[in-house]
């Protein structure tokens, strides 16, 4: 299923984002399905590297789904729009601050997806983070030429999202895969479980994810199963994930992590890959 199309790519950098671990995701997804499920889609990496034919994506945040669908629907509007921003502290912080004002309201839906944009390719790390009101909250970064526009891959995506049968949502990640059959296959990728006290980033929206919401998960991957649905999960080595899902296929992966806000949490860890079918079903 991977296709050749290398600039279909993810738009906006993304803490949590799975682009180091496609080689290994590549090797135990399914090559046949019916629809590809990705309920917590995020930057999309696994989606762009599969370019499934027929796809239900979702996320909770409101703001990124807006902008897959502005890409989808408005490329080169939004396009136009992000050549005017400035890559200027001053400018950023105005930007940022919109979100704390009534016009906010008022934006269109180009110029909330280009401001998302700019923000990201211009704040601090990389980072998606609000605070608890749902306003982005990230530093500048003080960059020097940082990729606010990159026309092709925007293009190149659009022309993915127009060209195959791809829902977008921004639901709950049980409403989003509510009609999935057993001839397709969900990928979840929910925000980790934290490894202790002091390392939960879980704010890509206001509500978070937490152990109530890693445990609803699981309990969702038990139905699945019994209704003989296949999926594939990431998620941390954290004692709970483990305990979670200890009557299922549990693979250790080795995983960079290049994004946090703390620099001394960046670096190698162990994550899982936890999955209720065989490896000699991939084929099927």
């Amino acid at each position: 299923m991977v296709k050749d199309n290398k600039l279909i790519k993810p738009f906006v950098k993304w803490a949590g984002g799975k682009r180091q671990l496609l080689p290994e995701l590549r090797k135990r997804i399914p090559k046949q399905m019916s629809t590809y499920y990705e309920p917590f889609v995020g930057a999309g990496a696994v989606l762009f590297d599969l370019q499934p034919e027929k796809a239900i994506i979702n996320d909770a945040n409101h703001e990124l789904i807006n902008a897959y669908k502005v890409i989808r629907d408005k490329v080169e509007q939004l396009i136009a729009d992000l050549k005017t921003h400035q890559n200027e502290k001053d400018y950023y912080y105005e930007t940022r601050a919109l979100d704390r004002t009534t016009e906010y309201e008022e934006l269109s839906d180009v110029k909330r997806a280009s401001r998302i944009l700019y923000l990201n390719k211009t704040c601090f790390n990389g980072l998606f983070r609000v605070n608890q009101k749902g306003q982005f909250n990230v530093p500048f970064g003080k960059y020097k030429n940082p990729n606010i526009v990159n026309e092709e891959v925007l293009r190149a995506v659009s022309g993915y999202l127009n060209n195959n049968e791809v829902k977008i949502l921004s639901t709950d990640f049980e409403e989003a895969i509510k009609y999935m059959r057993k001839e397709a296959f969900v990928y979840f990728d929910p925000p980790y479980h934290p490894l202790s006290d002091t390392s939960s980033f879980t704010s890509y929206t206001r509500d978070g994810f937490d152990e109530a919401d890693q445990k609803r998960l699981k309990k969702l991957c038990d139905n699945l199963t019994k209704r003989g649905c296949r999926f594939l999960l990431s998620n941390s080595s954290a004692d709970l994930i483990l305990e979670l899902y200890k009557d299922y296929t549990i693979e250790y992966i080795d995983a960079t992590r290049a994004i946090n806000s703390k620099a001394d949490q960046r670096g190698e860890i162990k994550e899982v890959l936890v999955r209720n079918y065989e490896v000699n079903d991939l084929n099927g």
